[in-house]
């Protein structure tokens, strides 16, 4: 029976210290602003799902910094996935109950994969999101990496991403680091292959440039969803910094 395509349009959000920013190929991150404020205002573009992932948490060893994401959840009106250096059932117990929806492991699913199994066991499987990171290795095949991105698991995607959804991730949030930040596209290649090899929800996110890629991520590569972030950040050639969403309107004549 195939999968029910849900074309939830998601703004993928990075944070470092608190403050949002962006990268190109998981480098070069640019200082945007608030937060706070960009959630503003897609309450008010009525987006269908928020994805906040803090950037330097697994590298520098940090908690969840429980006190901003329930800033978050107070300002929130939609559902939003938190991800950032979880490694254990305590630390997920407290982001859910400081306001989160979903939470996103990414590294942790690599070191400790019995950490997906257990936390789908306790919080539920649609609760689990495993982020998954791919590039080129230096042999031109498509790896899994973690530790943003600096560390190869030498793991197929597709591979890897049936591990996970037999560990118990209730959704997979795909990320092609080569795409990041570039807005030439997703890796549609890339996609397909993992949305065709496993049955759980499928997030294509990393390189989105016009409104037309969502549509090619969920038409041709079979996606589940789409997640973008320069999109929704940046306007114009120059990369003037202004958030934005497409109307409802322009989502439903994409998607049709």
């Amino acid at each position: 029976m195939p999968r029910p395509i849900l074309r939830r349009t998601i703004p993928c959000l990075l944070l470092r210290d608190n403050g949002l920013v962006k990268t190109e190929k998981f480098k070069k991150d640019t200082y945007i602003g608030d937060p706070l404020n960009a959630v503003k205002i897609f309450n008010e573009k009525e987006v269908d799902e928020l994805v906040f992932l803090d950037i330097d948490a697994t590298k520098k060893g940090k908690e969840p910094h429980y006190s901003f994401i329930q800033d978050i959840a107070n300002e929130c009106f939609m559902p939003f996935c938190y991800g950032g250096g979880i490694k254990s059932i305590e630390q997920i117990k407290k982001i859910i109950a400081s306001g989160a929806e979903k939470v996103s492991i990414n590294t942790a699913a690599f070191t400790n994969p019995e950490l997906i199994t257990e936390a789908a066991n306790i919080f539920g499987s649609s609760t689990i999101v495993v982020s998954i990171d791919v590039k080129k290795d230096l042999f031109g095949k498509k790896r899994v990496y973690v530790s943003s991105g600096k560390k190869n698991t030498k793991m197929d995607p597709v591979v890897y991403s049936k591990k996970m959804e037999a560990l118990g991730a209730g959704e997979i949030l795909l990320n092609s680091v080569d795409k990041d930040g570039t807005m030439t596209g997703y890796d549609l290649d890339l996609i397909k292959s993992v949305s065709e090899a496993v049955s759980i929800p499928v997030i294509a996110c990393g390189g989105v440039g016009t409104i037309n890629h969502f549509s090619l991520a969920i038409k041709q590569a079979k996606a589940s969803a789409v997640a973008a972030g320069s999109f929704f950040v940046y306007q114009g050639p120059r990369k003037a910094v202004l958030i934005s969403y497409p109307s409802q309107q322009e989502l439903k004549e994409i998607y049709q």
